[in-house]
């Protein structure tokens, strides 16, 4: 049976001790996101976006509350299981690119198909596809140095849908480019919603690129203090 939500949270917080002290990074968060949707997490540095996307994407454990993403409780997973929902579920896409400078553009694409031991024919099929899809394919051979920060965001991008991941997580993936180039990125993520159905998850602290999401999320001290949406879009909470 397929989720009516494609995310869920509940009472979700996170705690840490530094120096002593407890920091509530987030605090109390409920919120559902359906699917084929581009929602735009915002707030100041500090306010608890990257926390909250880390806990989306299992690369963290709330302190207390549960985090749901396509029928599967990310916050009860072991670490095993966490691995697999990493691989099979969601794509990440981080403002550092993360791109190994030795390989070529294709070759960093190929990446998560190789860990996932995909055969080589596939292999060179799926590369092909989502680096056409993300407009790079032309720049398949180059390697990281020799690219602008558009195009090594773009093949992080391709490398993050290279297994088909019914979420995409992009966590200030416009932080390193002028004006331009984010709008061009955001527009992309944009397309990859309306296009091919995949839901995106953009924590971003600038104004001009709010606007462009089906959802807008605003954190302030770990804590959502306004939640607004597009009227046709299939989201709730």
């Amino acid at each position: 049976m397929i989720a009516e939500q494609l995310v869920e949270l509940e009472s979700v917080s996170k705690d840490y001790q530094v120096g002593g002290a407890s920091v509530h990074a987030v605090a109390d968060v409920t919120l559902t996101l359906g699917r084929g949707v581009l929602c735009v997490v915002h707030g100041r540095s500090g306010s608890g976006k990257t926390t909250l996307l880390n806990m989306i994407g299992g690369l963290d454990r709330p302190s207390s509350g549960r985090v749901q993403v396509d029928g599967v409780a990310v916050s009860s997973l072991s670490e095993d299981a966490l691995i697999e929902y990493r691989r099979e579920t969601v794509g990440f896409v981080f403002q550092a690119f993360g791109l190994i400078p030795i390989l070529s553009a294709a070759e960093n694409v190929e990446i998560p198909l190789r860990l996932h031991r995909v055969e080589p024919a596939e292999r060179a099929v799926r590369v092909h596809e989502v680096m056409r899809l993300v407009d790079i394919a032309h720049r398949a051979n180059h390697r990281p140095q020799e690219l602008s920060g558009g195009e090594q965001q773009r093949v992080a991008v391709a490398r993050a849908l290279a297994n088909e991941p019914r979420l995409l997580i992009a966590d200030e993936p416009t932080a390193q480019l002028d004006s331009q180039r984010a709008r061009t990125i955001m527009g992309l993520l944009r397309t990859l919603v309306d296009e091919r159905g995949v839901s995106v998850i953009v924590a971003t602290h600038d104004p001009i690129l709010i606007g462009m999401g089906d959802r807008a999320v605003e954190l302030r001290d770990g804590r959502v203090v306004a939640d607004s949406e597009a009227a046709s879009a299939d989201v709730s909470g």
